[in-house]
C-alpha cells in the first residue's frame, strides 16, 4: 500500500458488522502487520453480529451458565474484564510509536473519542482506577484510567490495548443499545451507560453519524489524512486463516 511509510495518512477501514470471531482476528492481524512494517496505522469501527460476550487475554475463569446461553464466547488479544457485545459499537485504533507511559498513551489515543462525542453534545472524562475492578467479571463494573465516563458517573466506554514493541493495538466499546434483563442475567449488575440516551439530537443517534463524528475527530486529534479503504479479498482470506479463539 503506498501509505504504508507515511505517518500522517491512516487507513480507515470502512464500518464492518460480523462475529465476534472475525472482528478479533481483523484486530490481531492489523497489529501483526503493522508492527511487521507491512500495515499503516488504522482506524476502524465494527458491530458485532451475533452477540457476544469478549474476554480478556488473561481472563481464564468466567460463569459456567454463560456456556449455555445464545452467544458466543470469544477471547480478545487484549486484556481486561468480559464485555457483552449486544448493540454497541466498538473502535479500534492500531498505530506505533506513541510516547509516554500506557496510561498516557490510553488518554492520548481516547482524546479522539472525547472530542468526537462532545461535539455529539455528550460530555465524557476519564475514569480512576479503583482496586475492584479485579473482583469483578464485567468490564463496565467500574472505570479505570483507561475508561470513559459520563457526567453521571457510569462508564460509557472502556478500552483494552495490547503492545508488540512499538506497535499498539487499542480498541474500546461503545453501549449503543441495551438488552438491561440480558446484561443482568449474564452479570448480576445495572447495565452500563446508554450513550444514544443522553445525545441531545436524535438525527445524531444513527450509528453512521457517530462514526462520521468520530472519524473527524480522529483526524483532528491525531493530525491526519484518513484514506478509506475496505480490506481486499486476498486480505480477507489472510485474516480468516489466522483466527482467534473462540469458546463455547
Amino acid at each position: 500500500m503506498s501509505i504504508i511509510n507515511n505517518q500522517r495518512t491512516w487507513r480507515l477501514i470502512p464500518l464492518l458488522q460480523a462475529s465476534g470471531e472475525v472482528q478479533m482476528a481483523v484486530d490481531n492481524w492489523l497489529l501483526e502487520k503493522h508492527r511487521q512494517g507491512n500495515h499503516p496505522s488504522t482506524l476502524r469501527f465494527y458491530t458485532w453480529f451475533p452477540s457476544a460476550i469478549s474476554l480478556g487475554y488473561h481472563q481464564q475463569d468466567y460463569p459456567q451458565f454463560w456456556q449455555k446461553l445464545d452467544l458466543d464466547i470469544v477471547s480478545r488479544p487484549t486484556g481486561g474484564k468480559a464485555v457483552l457485545h449486544q448493540g454497541d459499537l466498538t473502535y479500534t485504533v492500531v498505530t506505533s510509536s506513541v510516547p509516554g507511559k500506557r496510561w498516557e498513551v490510553y488518554k492520548y489515543i481516547c482524546q479522539f473519542l472525547i472530542d468526537g462525542w462532545r461535539s455529539l453534545g455528550v460530555n465524557l472524562d476519564y475514569g480512576t482506577a479503583v482496586k475492584e475492578y479485579a473482583n469483578h467479571h464485567n468490564c463496565f463494573a467500574t472505570a479505570t484510567g483507561a475508561d470513559l465516563i459520563a457526567e453521571n458517573g457510569q462508564k460509557a466506554i472502556g478500552s483494552a490495548q495490547l503492545r508488540r514493541r512499538n506497535a499498539i493495538l487499542q480498541h474500546g466499546s461503545m453501549t449503543l443499545k441495551d438488552n438491561y434483563d440480558l446484561f443482568i442475567k449474564i452479570f448480576n449488575e445495572p447495565a452500563p451507560q446508554n450513550l444514544l440516551t443522553i445525545i441531545p439530537s436524535s438525527e445524531n443517534r444513527a450509528i453512521p453519524k457517530i462514526v462520521e463524528a468520530l472519524t473527524e475527530a480522529a483526524k483532528d486529534w491525531f493530525k491526519i489524512n484518513l484514506v478509506l479503504q475496505p480490506l481486499s479479498l486476498e486480505e480477507w482470506q489472510d485474516i480468516l486463516n489466522n483466527p482467534v479463539s473462540v469458546r463455547y
